[in-house]
């Protein structure tokens, strides 16, 4: 996609999009650093929230915790799902991009009532429920987004969890001019149309890939974006029964393919089951492969953002207007005060 081609350009999704990458290269690590000593004090960090605001950047940054020694334990989990757990030695950070999600609010209510004083914000507007509620609200730079489909406050979403923990580790962020710069080369990539025609005739796209929120949040942008069903198959969960039911006219897109299990999904899906497998990966697999920059620290953005092309020209050659879905709304669930 492009900002030059009206068939792009006239929607919102695609703009927001293409804003992704200058987010990246001028993101400040320093924003977090207010929140350390809170966190510090505290035996782990809860990241919550609903939909994107939750998918991509607390499983990001959960799995980029994992795979470096140990500080503090860093989960997640949906806001009503958090209201049956005690999170008194937890600070949590509870993400919203419209500072309006009626489970985020109910969540800090329910919180504040057991007298928890560590609740933190993080939204992409100003004046909203969730920072009148929030000890202290993180306002992202990124700006309200008007398409449906939440992005570019996804991603920098995740940048603020990913400074926050390396604040913690006394590690530097750098390197955000590099991940900007692979970022918008794959925004910009053409897709081969012979993977972008097998994809918009699929009944169903499967998703598959780490546990790290890009093959999650590209499930479901699939159903805002291409207004198709989809679902996100975790590790090789693809090989552990599924298969029972999948059929020749279903794709599987696989982020960052295991070496270890491509003979294995070649095998079960491809022969055994008749369907197309498409990798998307900085290496050559046994699949047709789109083939992306090796993002190294930000892989997860760059992946993310080269399954966003592919979804944008997905729905477009189905003809479907990427800002009004049908029944998606921007704010799933709305707090209304009564």
């Amino acid at each position: 996609m492009n900002l030059k081609e009206e068939k792009y350009t006239k929607y919102a999704l695609v703009r927001e999009m293409m804003e992704t990458p200058e987010i990246i290269r001028s993101f400040d690590p320093g924003v977090a650093a207010k929140f350390v000593e809170t966190v510090k004090s505290r035996k782990g960090l809860f990241l919550t929230g609903e939909g994107s605001s939750r998918i991509f950047p607390a499983r990001r940054a959960i799995s980029a915790s994992l795979k470096k020694e140990f500080v503090l334990p860093v989960i997640t989990e949906g806001c009503t799902q958090a209201m049956e757990y005690n999170l008194k030695d937890y600070v949590v950070f509870a993400a919203s991009n419209s500072g309006q999600t009626k489970e985020v609010i109910r969540l800090v209510n329910a919180l504040k009532r057991n007298n928890h004083d560590a609740i933190f914000g993080l939204t992409a507007n100003k004046n909203t429920k969730l920072e009148e509620l929030a000890r202290v609200t993180h306002i992202l730079s990124c700006g309200k987004e008007n398409a449906v489909a939440a992005t570019k406050s996804v991603v920098e979403q995740g940048l603020f969890y990913d400074s926050l923990l390396r604040i913690l580790r006394g590690e530097k962020m750098e390197g955000l001019k590099e991940a900007s710069e692979k970022t918008e080369q794959v925004l910009t990539t053409k897709t081969d149309k012979g993977i972008i025609e097998r994809i918009q005739k699929a009944d169903i796209i499967y998703f598959a890939g780490r546990d790290n929120g890009v093959a999650a949040e590209l499930a479901l942008k699939t159903n805002e974006i291409t207004r198709k069903k989809s679902a996100f198959l975790e590790g090789t969960f693809a090989l552990h029964g599924i298969e029972e039911v999948m059929d020749k006219n279903e794709v599987l897109i696989w982020i960052d393919p295991f070496s270890v299990d491509q003979d294995k999904f070649h095998e079960c899906l491809v022969k055994g089951v008749g369907m197309e497998i498409i990798a998307i990966s900085s290496e050559k697999t046994m699949f047709p492969t789109i083939i992306i920059p090796d993002g190294g620290q930000y892989a997860e953005y760059v992946q993310l953002a080269a399954g966003w092309n592919i979804l944008v020209e997905t729905g477009i050659s189905l003809g479907i207007d990427l800002d009004k879905p049908v029944r998606a709304r921007k704010i799933g669930n709305e707090f209304i005060q009564e």
